[in-house]
């Protein structure tokens, strides 16, 4: 995986994005998926499809990698990600948080596996993106770290 870096921002309503991100809570806890092409963990998300909103695909990803099926959602900020060397490269994305009232089977697709932790764990898939934006989660949910 490429060296990526990462700057978060407040949210902009307005502003094109290119990916969602979603930081879930459910009983208390982190919940990551893991794909089944990886050993790593990573919170649901992915691309927004042409058309759709930063929140419909927020919604999407959510239930498509997770199985979240009665949950709670909103904006938290946005992120600028890119390879190392290459910031004029990068793309934005929308990053929310959910939190998941009811879970039910994870559909058949890219994932292989949730599970709940108490803070991130090691391995997991974008350590360059995922921890700046946990920070910024962290400090307005109270999620542990």
């Amino acid at each position: 995986m490429a060296n990526l870096c990462c700057q978060v921002y407040d949210w902009d309503e307005n502003g094109r994005n290119k990916y969602v991100v979603v930081f879930s809570r459910y009983k208390g806890k982190l919940l990551l998926s893991r794909h089944q092409e990886r050993d790593t963990w990573e919170t649901q998300g992915g691309h927004i499809e042409p058309g759709e909103s930063a929140e419909a695909a927020a919604r999407r990803e959510l239930w498509e990698e997770s199985g979240a099926e009665k949950f709670a959602i909103e904006p938290v900020c946005r992120y600028y990600a890119w390879e190392a060397g290459d910031k004029e490269g990068g793309s934005w994305g929308a990053v929310f948080f959910a939190d998941i009232q009811k879970l039910g089977a994870l559909p058949e697709s890219e994932m292989a596996q949730v599970q709940e932790f108490d803070s991130l764990p090691e391995g997991i898939t974008y350590p360059g993106i995922t921890p700046f934006i946990f920070e910024r989660v962290r400090e307005r949910y109270g999620q542990k770290s």
